[in-house]
């Protein structure tokens, strides 16, 4: 049975990275998690690491690009836990850097539907569970080329550009009649695999490690 005294997160992209990182975190400090990736086996293998360390987790493994999954876990969260106290938006796609007339179609609406549309709907799924928490956050994470615009990045770009609007858009909405906090957060150069795939290069270790963005997200969701 899940204590459900804990406070509750749903993490999306906790396969890996940052998102495995601040599962882990999160679990440490006393919260249940709920994980979310497409590879089960690499969630199980988060989910063994929380366990071992003392702490509990539920894995939801699907793609994000279905989204009657997400409303379907959206319902599940309301009936077995009621509440929703941390909804991090971690999940993200980079797609090809590219010119902007040279952007790939298909990509692009993968991009939207990702990096955009499944967390509005991931947003959309959770407001009722995240309004009934009595200090809720809702965490979405972002890159410098949101706001500031970098040639060749324009589709991941243009995405986190939307989502940080859409999140602070969210929490003008709700924020004088709930108690849900939004943030965005920006965890600077990582040493990701979409890093990685970003900077081929790059020397990742002279990179920050994901934990140190799962401390940003931490802090932010306990404040």
């Amino acid at each position: 049975m899940t204590d459900t005294t804990k406070p509750l997160a749903l993490i999306t992209g906790a396969s890996r990275g940052i998102g495995a990182a601040t599962a882990e975190a999160l679990a440490a400090a006393g919260w249940h998690v709920i994980i979310t990736a497409r590879t089960e086996k690499a969630l199980a293998e988060v989910d063994d690491r929380i366990h071992a360390a003392g702490g509990t987790a539920t894995i939801a493994p699907f793609d994000l690009a279905d989204f009657d999954a997400i409303d379907r876990l959206g319902a599940a969260i309301g009936a077995r836990w009621g509440t929703l106290d941390a909804l991090i938006l971690n999940a993200g796609l980079l797609g090809t850097l590219a010119p902007v007339p040279h952007l790939d179609l298909k990509e692009w609406d993968k991009l939207v539907a990702i990096n955009l549309t499944a967390n509005m709907r991931l947003i959309r799924a959770t407001d009722p569970w995240l309004r009934q928490s009595r200090a809720a956050s809702l965490v979405a994470i972002t890159s410098s080329v949101a706001s500031a615009p970098r040639a060749y990045w324009g589709g991941y770009a243009a995405t986190k550009a939307a989502l940080e609007n859409l999140v602070h858009t969210y929490g003008a909405e709700v924020r004088n009649i709930s108690a849900i906090r939004t943030h965005i957060i920006d965890p600077g150069a990582t040493r990701t695999k979409m890093r990685a795939a970003a900077y081929p290069g790059e020397d990742p270790a002279r990179l920050k490690p994901p934990e140190d963005a799962a401390k940003l997200i931490v802090d932010a969701v306990t404040a």
